[in-house]
C-alpha cells in the first residue's frame, strides 16, 4: 500500500500569494516496516488482523496462511475495498522463505492450533523470524519447549494467554485488591462452551493465590456443587455460565462487611484484541528469548 508524503511550505513575505501551500506525492512503503505474515488467516481473529497491519503504520503485510480458501485473495475475504494481491497460501514454508531472500524484518503471528504451535515456531526461527503467539489452550509444556527453542537460537518470541488490554489491565486491578479483601468469587460468561472455566478465570484465580491469603473462610458450603468450583487451594471460587448471545465477560467480586468491590471486563469484537497485537509485533522484534504475556509491555 503506498503511502502519502506531504510537505509544507511558507512562501516569502515579499511574495504574493503569500498563503502557505503544501503539496503531497506518494510513495512506496518504507524498506523498514515489519513484514507480518499471519497463519490462520482465515479465521475470525485472522481478519480481523489482517485489516489491523494493512492500516498500521510501520507494518506490512507479507503474507496470509491457511488451510481454508486456499488461493482467495486474503484483501477480499476480509471485506477490504480493494484486494491485497495476496493470496491465502497453505504453505507456511514457501512464504518464510521469500521474506528471508531480503533480509527484512519479519514477524509470524500464530492463531493456529495448540498442536502445531512449536513446528509453526521452529519454522519461524529457522528463517530468522520472531513470533507472536496467541493459540487458546497452549500446554504449559508446549510453552517450556517454545523457550528452551528461543533461547537455544537467541530468536524473540512472545506467547500471549490474551491478547486484550483490558483483559490485563482486570488481572492487575485484581492483584491489587486481593491484599485488602478476604472474600472473592469470580463470575464469567462465554457464548459457547469450551473449556471450564475457562483459562481466563484459571489464571486470575492463580494470580490471587499463593499471596498469604485465604479466602472466603466463613464459607460453610464448600461442598455444595452450586457454590461453583474452587481453584486452588486458597478458596477462590469460579462460576461459570454458557450463554449464546452473551459477549464474554469476566466478573470478579471482591467484599467485606458493608463493602463490595466489582471488576468487570467484556469482550465484544475480536477487533478489541488488535491494539494488544499491534503491541505485541512491535515488541517481538527486539527480543531475543520467549516472553510470556502481554502485560510485561504496558
Amino acid at each position: 500500500m503506498a503511502a502519502v508524503n506531504c510537505h509544507f511550505f511558507k512562501l516569502s513575505r515579499h511574495l504574493k500569494p503569500s498563503r502557505p501551500s503544501f503539496t503531497c506525492s506518494a510513495s512506496q512503503p518504507s524498506q523498514n516496516n515489519i513484514k507480518v505474515i499471519i497463519n490462520g488467516a482465515a479465521k475470525e481473529i485472522g481478519r480481523a488482523a489482517v485489516v489491523a497491519v494493512t492500516k498500521a503504520r510501520g507494518m506490512e503485510l507479507a503474507g496470509a496462511v491457511d488451510n481454508h480458501f486456499v488461493g482467495e485473495d486474503i484483501g477480499l475475504l476480509c471485506n477490504m475495498e480493494e484486494p491485497l494481491e495476496i493470496p491465502v497460501v497453505s504453505d507456511l514454508t514457501m512464504v518464510l522463505g521469500s521474506i528471508s531472500q531480503g533480509k527484512e524484518v519479519g514477524v509470524v503471528i500464530d492463531f493456529t492450533d495448540p498442536s502445531t504451535v512449536y513446528e509453526n515456531v521452529k519454522q519461524a526461527t529457522a528463517f530468522g523470524m520472531k513470533s507472536v503467539v496467541y493459540v487458546p489452550r497452549i500446554k504449559p509444556e508446549t510453552v517450556s519447549a517454545l523457550s528452551a527453542l528461543c533461547d537455544k537460537a537467541t530468536m524473540g518470541c512472545l506467547v500471549a494467554p490474551t491478547l486484550s488490554i483490558g483483559a490485563i489491565l482486570l488481572q492487575q486491578a485484581v492483584i491489587m485488591a486481593s491484599f485488602h479483601y478476604n472474600n472473592v468469587e469470580l463470575v464469567e460468561s462465554r457464548p459457547n462452551a469450551a473449556d471450564l472455566p475457562s483459562p481466563e478465570a484459571i489464571q486470575i484465580a492463580n494470580n490471587i493465590s499463593n499471596l498469604g491469603q485465604i479466602y472466603n473462610r466463613e464459607d460453610s458450603s464448600t461442598d455444595v456443587q452450586a457454590r461453583g468450583q474452587v481453584i486452588g487451594e486458597d478458596g477462590v471460587r469460579v462460576h461459570s455460565m454458557v450463554l449464546p448471545g452473551l459477549p464474554s465477560s469476566t466478573q470478579v467480586y471482591f467484599s467485606s462487611p458493608g463493602d463490595v468491590y466489582t471488576v468487570k471486563h467484556d469482550i465484544i469484537d475480536v477487533r478489541s484484541l488488535m491494539p494488544g497485537l499491534l503491541l505485541s509485533i512491535r515488541k517481538v522484534v527486539r527480543l531475543k528469548n520467549l516472553v510470556y504475556g502481554l502485560e510485561k509491555f504496558l
